[in-house]
């Protein structure tokens, strides 16, 4: 193969040809990758369930997964501001910018990662204590946060350096590189904990020498295998105009992105109350709940690599096709989610336990938040478009306020001590408070943005 024709099969211009086939050939790799990082968590907590117990499954999903959740979360929604920075200057043709951006890009998440987590190995347990993690269960929620603490530097470097391929169009080498963590990962799940008995400190080692392959791989192939978009460790920097450009995008997302995990947290505080088995039940559902958001993360995804290469190279009526396109596929995936929800929830549930009151609790869960996912498509993709175009505060204020501020009224002030289901009724309300607030958002918007990419490109 040709240098020229391998660089065109790593790198996919979106700015040019079919729109459909380009993002759903652009999704279906995330899609899959994503499946990949939740049958990762899924077989922890089905592994744990199994050979160590509820109270183990607990404490791997209940308060120490909210913990490690908001901080994965945050960094990657962080990423997000590399992958609209250097999509943008890549469809606008700017090399030297698009080599700038890498560099600083991973040198930030490099020592983010030391830095984060050299300070969480001290602050496991005062945040484990704020979320009211029973006693029972703190001794081994905090040994599994902390395990997961040292290997921080290998999820973060590993997320942003696929978000840095993906920005040049190459979702399919992060697949790769996730699948075969996958596979990694499940056998040393059976080893440490089926084999070993180590319990959720052998969940976590399993986990961090996963992640450490898939580090190592995704800069491997920046260094050595991604013709014009070259690392190099010696070039290492941090610029700060291109940093503070990649934070002003990357930050308000992440915020807005850990509001969700806030009010999570919240909620896992007044789970917390309801006893392990009701605990137990949201970290087994929540397992099938991820699929709905490994979809939704795709077509975001993919929505703000299209929109960023298209609005570098200032080609409004892609912008608006695509972008009505996505909602329409995003919708009937959504749709079509909720009805195998509600079919299969109880089914699916003897994965990962045979307690009857565990079950039970989790089918509650499920009709009470599983028919409303086609509500949140329009927030995430609406959102997504107008990041990619560089609108993110209001969103963000959105997010603040729909969800962190809404859910800790619903949880602490209007159904304190409630069940189960009113403690999760706060999850539809408020996707319909921010969706209706940013469709409202993007409609005035959006137009003044596409008149003006109409004027760059005459």
């Amino acid at each position: 193969m040709t240098h020229q024709k391998q660089t065109k099969s790593i790198q996919k211009n979106l700015t040019q040809g079919p729109i459909n086939r380009q993002i759903l050939t652009f999704f279906l790799p995330l899609v899959i990758g994503a499946f990949f990082q939740q049958l990762y968590n899924t077989v922890d907590a089905s592994v744990v369930g199994q050979f160590a117990g509820t109270e183990s499954l607990a404490a791997v999903g209940g308060s120490s997964g909210m913990i490690t959740l908001f901080l994965f979360t945050f960094f990657i929604n962080l990423a997000t501001g590399a992958t609209v920075v250097i999509s943008q200057h890549f469809g606008a043709a700017e090399t030297d910018k698009v080599d700038d951006a890498l560099h600083t890009a991973y040198a930030f998440s490099i020592l983010a990662g030391l830095f984060l987590g050299i300070i969480m190995l001290f602050l496991t347990d005062p945040f484990l204590r704020l979320l009211q993690t029973p006693e029972n269960l703190m001794e081994a929620s905090a040994l599994y946060v902390r395990t997961l603490m040292v290997g921080l530097i290998f999820t973060l470097t590993y997320n942003m350096g696929a978000g840095i391929l993906r920005a040049i169009g190459d979702s399919r080498r992060p697949l790769y590189i996730l699948i075969a963590a996958t596979a990694i990962n499940i056998i040393l799940d059976l080893f440490f904990v089926a084999f070993l008995h180590m319990g959720v400190f052998g969940v976590g080692i399993a986990t961090d020498i996963s992640q450490g392959i898939s580090a190592l791989l995704v800069s491997w192939l920046l260094i050595r295998k991604t013709p014009g978009l070259r690392l190099s460790l010696r070039r290492l920097h941090l610029n700060p105009q291109t940093l503070a450009r990649i934070l002003r995008i990357g930050l308000p997302t992440a915020i807005a992105g850990s509001m969700f995990t806030i009010s999570n947290m919240i909620l896992q505080a007044s789970l917390n109350q309801k006893g392990v088995n009701a605990m137990a039940a949201w970290t087994a559902y929540a397992r099938l709940d991820a699929i709905w958001w490994m979809i939704d993360a795709s077509f975001s995804a993919s929505i703000t690599t299209f929109i960023g290469q298209n609005f570098g190279a200032a080609k409004p009526d892609r912008i608006k096709k695509a972008s009505r396109n996505v909602l329409l596929i995003e919708l009937a995936f959504a749709l079509i989610l909720t009805g195998l929800l509600l079919i299969f929830t109880p089914s699916l549930m003897l994965l990962f336990t045979r307690d009857a009151e565990v079950i039970h609790l989790a089918e509650d869960i499920c009709r009470c938040i599983a028919p409303f996912y086609a509500i949140y498509a329009f927030s995430e993709v609406l959102g997504s478009i107008l990041r990619a175009e560089n609108k993110v505060l209001i969103t963000t204020l959105i997010n603040l306020l729909g969800i962190c501020g809404f859910r800790a009224i619903w949880l602490l002030v209007i159904v304190p001590g409630g069940s189960v289901r009113q403690l999760f009724s706060c999850m539809p309300i408020s996707w319909a408070i921010i969706s209706a607030s940013i469709t409202i958002y993007y409609l005035l918007q959006q137009p003044g943005i596409l008149h003006r990419l109409e004027g760059r490109s005459k």
